[in-house]
């Protein structure tokens, strides 16, 4: 057999991926060289508050166009852009690194395509869910968008778990243990309501791996069949 010396040792990552990733690390570094006084002078110290302001995910926002049934594009947006903000440079690398993990794995098999969506719709779904079930004023993060990813990642190795006979729940393993570190910290740290936000984006990107995966609902299929 024939093999390629110069073929990388390891799978490149998904363009797409770097591409999310620049974006969410290139607004954090704007904000925190502004902080530091590097660049946009005194003003800069307050533009993450300006964003979050401006952009964050507004409880206040949401419930207002629940209640009106209006849906003004200033607010709707709020809804997408809160993923790129963040509330300091280790939230937004932590989320990052996250980000490019899964988003390889992922990527990988579904495709780039099937990354955007699943990031995208994720988060929204998320914040919805936590804009409907809780009362906190204020979401930002990529969390879960992320956590849209997780969940397809977790949908992968559902399948193949299923399809090498073993115990299925064991490709929950991941999101149980992220969960329980959510419950830890809730119990000795006040950490707010933003895992809601978290576990529906893990839903819906676990649920929209059926649609995006190339032969998505025959994998579901035959791991339901076998179970």
């Amino acid at each position: 057999m024939h093999q390629d010396h110069n073929a990388p040792p390891f799978n490149p990552m998904p363009p797409v991926v770097w591409v999310l990733f620049l974006i969410l690390m290139g607004i954090e570094v704007v904000f925190t060289l502004g902080e530091q006084g590097i660049v946009g002078g005194a003003r800069a110290v307050g533009w993450r508050l300006g964003a979050i302001s401006d952009y964050g995910f507004s409880g206040v926002a949401f419930d207002w166009m629940v209640k009106n049934g209006q849906m003004p594009f200033e607010y709707v947006i709020r809804c997408f852009s809160y993923m790129f903000l963040h509330g300091s440079f280790t939230a937004a690398i932590f989320s990052g690194v996250i980000l490019l993990a899964m988003g390889k794995l992922v990527g990988e098999v579904m495709g780039q395509l099937a990354v955007i969506i699943l990031f995208v719709f994720s988060g929204v779904f998320g914040v919805v869910i936590f804009g409907l079930l809780t009362d906190q004023a204020w979401l930002i993060g990529a969390y879960p968008g992320v956590y849209g990813l997780i969940g397809a990642y977790t949908f992968l190795l559902w399948q193949r778990v299923a399809g090498q006979g073993m115990q299925q729940l064991t490709a929950f393993r991941l999101i149980g243990f992220l969960m329980g570190i959510q419950l830890i910290f809730g119990i000795f740290f006040v950490t707010g309501q933003d895992w809601v936000a978290e576990l529906a984006g893990f839903i819906c990107g676990f649920s929209l791996s059926v649609i995006v995966m190339p032969g998505g609902i025959a994998r579901l299929r035959a791991a339901i069949q076998r179970n």
